[in-house]
C-alpha cells in the first residue's frame, strides 16, 4: 500500500530511473527466454485446443488467486469457483475477497480479449494499457472494496494526484508521472525480436511498479499487464503470479535490489545500478522458466493418462461418489488429447452398456470433468477444482486445502 509523503528528495526526470533496459552481459538473460520460449511453444501443442481452453479458465483462477495473496487479499480457491456461481459469503470481509478475486479475472479475461492479431508485445507494454488494466478491474468494484485502510477511495485508470512512499522507495513525484511513462512509451513497446522480448517484459515490470503510477492497486495492476505482455508465449496456459507468489519475499526483495542507485563506472550508464535490473530479470526468468516446466510435465501424456485412470479407480471405490468407473479412462483421455467426442462416441469408446455409459457420463458432466455447450451437445475435458490434486498434482495445491474461511 502507498501512503501520502514527505519527499525528501526530488524525484521528477525520467533519466533518473535509467536504464530500462539492460544492456551489458546479458547472455545469460538470452540463453533463459530460449529455454521459456522452447518450452512454451512445446507446452501449447500438448494437448486439444478446448483442453488448452479448459487450461486457461484455470490459470485465471489461479493468477486471481495468487496475485491478491501476493497483496495480502487472498481468499480460498473454493470461494473464487463459489464468486463466478454469484455464491458470495455472508461474512463481509470474505465476500469482499471474492469480488476482488472475481473483477480480476473478468478483467483478466477482457483484457486478453482485447489484445490485437499482431504486434501484441508492443500493444501490452504501452503505458496506455496498464492504465486500461487498473481500469479494467477496479470499475468492477464498487467504491467500498476498493477503498483504501485509510480512507481514499482509488478511481480506476486514473494516474496519482499525490507524492507517495512505498516502504523506503521514494517513487516519482505525482506531477512528473506521465513524463515517466512517455519515456517508458519510448523504449518497451520498440522492443523486436524474441532474444530481448522476455527480460523486456521483466524490466517493464520493475520500472512500471517503480514508478507507482496509482494511488493503489499498482501492483495487481502491473501483473495484469504482465500477464498480457507473455501471451504471445505462455497462450494463457501457465501463471508467472504462481511462481512470484511462492517466493512473495523474494519477489519483493529483488524489486527493491533493482531500485538501487548505480555502483561505480562499471555498473552501466544510468542512474539506477544495470546490475540490480539484471538480476531482477534474470529472477524473473528462473521463475518463468519454472512455472512453464511444470505446466509441460504436467501435461505429459503418459502421467496424464495414469492419473485420470487413478481419478476414475479412486471414485469408482468411494462411498460418495456414484457412477465412476475405470472404463471411462480411455475416452477421458481422448478428449484431453484430440478434441471433443459425440456423446454417442464417448459411450461406445467405454465399452459399457448403453444405459451404464449414460450414467457414467453424467456423472462426468455433473462433478465438471467433462463440459459441453449443451444438452445434447460434443463432451471435452476440463479440470474442476476438487481433482486437480489428483489430475495436476501441486499445480494449484491450495485448492485441495480445507477451506476454514466462513
Amino acid at each position: 500500500m502507498s501512503v501520502p509523503s514527505r519527499i525528501v528528495a526530488v524525484y521528477d526526470q525520467p533519466h533518473q530511473f535509467e536504464p530500462l533496459l539492460p544492456q551489458q552481459n546479458v547472455g545469460g538473460l538470452v540463453e533463459l527466454t530460449r529455454s521459456v520460449l522452447e518450452k512454451s511453444y512445446r507446452l501449447q501443442h500438448a494437448v486439444a485446443p478446448q483442453t488448452r481452453d479448459a487450461l486457461r479458465r484455470l490459470v485465471r483462477g489461479m493468477n486471481s488467486y495468487y496475485s491478491n495473496r501476493i497483496e495480502g487479499q487472498g481468499t480460498h480457491p473454493q470461494n473464487i469457483e463459489r464468486a463466478l456461481r454469484a455464491d458470495f459469503s455472508e461474512s463481509p470481509d470474505v465476500a469482499k475477497r471474492q469480488r476482488i478475486a472475481l473483477a480480476h479475472i473478468d478483467a483478466e479475461q477482457e483484457l486478453e480479449a482485447s489484445m490485437p492479431a499482431t504486434d501484441v508485445e508492443a500493444h501490452a507494454l504501452q503505458s496506455a494499457f496498464l492504465l486500461r488494466a487498473h481500469d479494467a478491474l477496479y470499475r468492477r468494484l464498487d467504491a467500498p472494496d476498493r477503498t483504501t485502510e485509510d480512507g481514499r477511495v482509488i478511481e480506476p485508470g486514473r494516474l496519482r494526484s499525490e507524492d507517495v512512499a512505498v516502504g523506503r522507495h521514494q517513487p516519482p513525484a505525482a506531477a512528473s508521472v506521465p513524463l515517466f511513462l512517455a519515456r517508458m512509451d519510448q523504449v518497451y513497446p520498440a522492443i523486436r525480436g524474441l532474444d530481448s522480448l522476455l527480460f523486456g517484459i521483466a524490466a517493464a515490470h520493475h520500472r512500471a511498479a517503480r514508478v507507482h503510477p496509482f494511488g493503489d492497486g499498482n501492483g495487481r495492476a502491473c501483473r495484469l499487464q504482465t500477464h498480457c505482455a507473455l501471451l504471445p508465449v505462455s497462450a494463457g496456459l501457465w501463471s508467472v503470479n504462481r511462481g512470484l507468489a511462492r517466493q512473495r519475499e523474494r519477489y519483493y526483495e529483488m524489486l527493491a535490489n533493482a531500485d538501487r542507485a548505480r555502483q561505480g563506472d562499471l555498473d552501466g550508464r544510468g542512474n539506477l545500478s544495470e546490475r540490480m535490473l539484471r538480476e531482477w530479470c534474470e529472477f524473473f526468468l528462473h521463475v518463468a522458466d519454472d512455472q512453464v516446466g511444470f505446466m509441460t510435465a504436467m501435461l505429459r501424456l503418459d502421467g496424464l493418462r495414469d492419473r485420470i485412470a487413478g481419478l476414475m479407480a479412486l471414485r469408482s471405490q468411494g462411498a460418495q461418489y456414484g457412477n465412476y468407473s475405470v472404463q471411462a479412462t480411455l475416452p477421458l483421455h481422448h478428449v484431453l488429447v484430440a478434441g471433443p467426442l459425440l456423446r454417442g462416441e464417448f459411450i461406445q469408446m467405454m465399452g459399457m452398456p448403453e444405459r451404464s455409459g449414460r450414467r457414467v457420463l453424467s456423472q462426468l458432466l455433473k462433478d465438471g470433468i467433462l463440459v459441453s455447450d449443451g444438452p445434447k451437445g460434443a463432451v471435452s475435458f476440463n479440470f474442476p477444482l476438487d481433482a486437480l490434486n489428483i489430475l495436476l498434482p501441486n499445480l494449484y495445491p491450495e485448492a485441495a486445502t480445507v477451506n476454514t474461511e466462513p
